[in-house]
């Protein structure tokens, strides 16, 4: 029996590669003999650097940044195999939890440090770049990414702007010529899986603000500093930014990677799929195991588990998802190509529990074993044999 385990991160709980080790275990119980092959996978949010750098035998980078509140703060990204590609989640340099609640205000955090993980990465020598948008904290647009990359935003006075949301409103004239050539030539993938535009009450600030922290008073001010700096791109650029599906991403980061970067959003787990040459790897494959914290109506939408099915259902590779929470599972789950899903809760338990890193990788690993155990049933031949090759691979 020929496995596949590709495991999304558990949330809270268990990295992609953790997860697809303990299942991994979990089949070498029941049968020694298995032959279990492991993928990390992301969806393009959390766990993307850490999947892609593993699955390509790459390097993590360690640096100091600007923080979204101007401070400078710790952060990671990864340098994948071929020396040339570089993997940047943006949250590590403006996501949500870099500011504590009680300063959390789209007014005035900022991009910049993603900007500054671009520049020091190409320094290294990368000119490909793979971005994962996503939990970001700020609602600028990306003009704090694009300042730190060489792009200046002038106000009416000749001045350059500040930095935060409430300084969209005064930009009047965009000045690239100190951007370095090595940014102008860059070639980006950006994984994106929002479809909401820049302003209006379905773009950034009205959708994604109050969990930054904006008030209504806030929203209604940053969505028209939005809408100001959609204005000038179109007259100074002839860039549409508002009829860019997915512009309002990461507080308008979207806009400034698609406008000024000249990117086409992708879906986050086909991006991550290609990367990592799942397809190639379904070849003699007998089934694949995947799963993530929950399955319900959006796993079907866009997120790792349902993308991976919907591959190996083409190759007509079964498909066992796992998760901690199944409750809002649905029809949807079988329609993207997912044979079967289980909990691999075994009772009636606090959260806090049942998140618990240990907890979870028990559980998974039990879970694994049982299918396992019940997979035996169905390929034993007469003699009780099985095939003899045993091996885990960590692509």
């Amino acid at each position: 029996m020929n496995i596949l385990v590709a495991m999304d991160s558990l949330k809270g709980s268990l990295s992609s590669t953790d997860a697809n080790k303990a299942v991994a275990e979990g089949f070498f119980k029941a049968n020694s003999s298995f032959k279990v092959q492991t993928v990390p996978i992301a969806d393009g949010g959390e766990g993307t650097v850490e999947a892609l750098v593993l699955a390509t035998n790459g390097r993590f980078i360690e640096t100091v940044v600007t923080g979204p509140l101007g401070q400078p703060v710790k952060a990671k990204y990864g340098i994948l195999g071929d020396r040339t590609t570089a993997v940047i989640e943006i949250a590590e340099a403006c996501g949500l939890p870099l500011v504590p609640e009680a300063k959390r205000n789209p007014l005035i955090t900022t991009s910049f440090g993603v900007g500054e993980m671009i520049v020091e990465a190409v320094e290294k020598g990368c000119q490909n770049f793979i971005i994962g948008l996503g939990g970001s904290t700020t609602n600028d647009a990306g003009v704090g990414m694009l300042q730190a990359l060489g792009y200046r935003f002038l106000n009416k006075e000749g001045f350059d702007i500040g930095y935060g949301g409430a300084e969209l409103k005064n930009i009047a004239k965009i000045d690239s010529s100190s951007v370095p050539e090595k940014v102008r030539t860059a070639r980006f993938r950006v994984a994106c899986d929002v479809h909401n535009p820049l302003y209006g009450k379905n773009g950034a600030a009205y959708i994604f603000g109050p969990q930054k922290g904006a008030t209504a008073e806030m929203i209604n001010e940053l969505d028209d500093g939005l809408r100001c700096f959609a204005n000038v791109v179109l007259e100074q650029l002839g860039v549409d930014l508002q009829h860019i599906s997915g512009a309002g991403a990461a507080g308008g980061l979207g806009a400034a990677f698609a406008g000024f970067l000249q990117v086409k959003l992708e879906s986050g787990v086909g991006l991550i799929l290609d990367i990592t040459s799942l397809e190639k790897k379904l070849q003699g494959v007998d089934l694949v195991v995947t799963g993530e914290g929950k399955l319900d109506g959006q796993t079907s939408m866009g997120k790792a588990p349902a993308g991976i099915a919907s591959m190996a259902s083409k190759h007509g590779v079964p498909v066992i998802a796992l998760a901690g929470d199944i409750s809002d599972g649905d029809s949807s789950l079988h329609e993207s190509g997912i044979t079967a899903y289980f909990t691999i809760v075994s009772g009636p338990v606090e959260l806090k529990v049942a998140m618990d890193p240990e907890v979870t990788r028990l559980n998974m690993k039990r879970t694994a074993e049982q299918i396992g155990r019940l997979l035996c049933l169905s390929t034993m031949h007469g003699d009780g044999s099985h095939a003899s090759e045993t091996s885990i691979n960590e692509k």
